[in-house]
């Protein structure tokens, strides 16, 4: 498998907005908060998503790569199929609360809360489910409690978040082409990359979002159909954990019917049934 390029993508990102305008002065946004309450608004609408995605993922334990089908419900509610050509090898799911994972690889079933390290036990996302939701949505998790600036350069809103602690979080959202005439309310905003750093400098963990395509809203009571703009490429990296997961969707579906039971499930007879606690929470 080739090594995933980092620095060419980004060059690539770059230099594909280069030159691309800011709104005028009295268009852009003045407040970082209202420019990313307006992304989050245009993006409500995407309540349920089914989807199929390609995951390569490198981490301690080496790297693996494989077809994912996926159910996520928001705020928090997620389940991944890890699929061959035999059916499921795995099932990870999680109603917000629960955390289960079944491994027909090992006749293994564990359970138990929906923390970030059980979530990343198939994924390669140690996020919570709730913020695994959201990234695959094209949104970031935030720094609480950080003060906000906001500029504009090529195309680009650019929010810089700083904590209390000395961390700063860094968040890019592209003015959609053509929207720069218009007003604030009324452009459209993509998600590209949000990071955090610690306070020396360190990478603590960054998201990219990339190829947005517009998915129909089947919802939607106009005349076409509205939809929403949903990366179909997202990439997370924890560098300290050595986390690289690559995410490539195949296929979005907007708003589908949810099974009932989509997100519990109980083990299969003959399965060793094994508890996995989550660390305790850090004051």
């Amino acid at each position: 498998m080739r090594p995933l390029a980092a620095p060419a993508l980004l060059v690539a990102l770059v230099s594909a907005c280069a030159g691309a305008p800011c709104p005028a002065p009295a268009l852009r946004f003045t407040e970082a908060g209202a420019a990313l309450r307006a992304h989050r608004s245009m993006r409500t609408h995407a309540r349920v998503v089914r989807a199929e995605a390609r995951i390569d993922r490198r981490d301690e334990g080496g790297r693996v790569h494989g077809t994912v089908l996926m159910f996520l419900e928001r705020p928090d509610r997620v389940r991944f199929d890890a699929m061959t050509p035999l059916g499921p090898a795995a099932v990870l799911t999680s109603d917000g609360h629960t955390f289960a994972l079944m491994d027909l690889r090992e006749d293994r079933f564990f359970i138990g809360g929906a923390c970030p390290e059980n979530i990343a036990r198939l994924t390669g996302l140690p996020l919570s489910a709730s913020e695994v939701t959201g990234l695959l949505l094209g949104e970031s998790p935030l720094l609480p409690d950080a003060d906000e600036t906001l500029d504009c350069a090529e195309g680009r809103y650019v929010i810089t978040r700083r904590d209390p602690e000395g961390r700063h979080q860094t968040l890019i959202l592209e003015v959609r082409p053509g929207d720069a005439a218009r007003a604030p309310s009324e452009q459209r905003l993509r998600l590209r990359s949000s990071e955090v750093r610690e306070r020396d400098g360190t990478l603590a963990w960054k998201m990219a979002w990339d190829d947005y395509r517009v998915v129909e809203d089947p919802d939607s009571d106009a005349t076409p159909r509205m939809g929403v703009a949903m990366p179909f490429r997202v990439r997370f990296e924890q560098p300290a954990a050595g986390v690289d997961t690559l995410v490539n969707f195949t296929s979005i579906d907007l708003n589908a019917e949810v099974p009932d039971g989509a997100f519990v499930q109980s083990p299969r007879p003959g399965l060793s049934v094994q508890a996995v606690a989550c660390p305790p929470s850090v004051p």
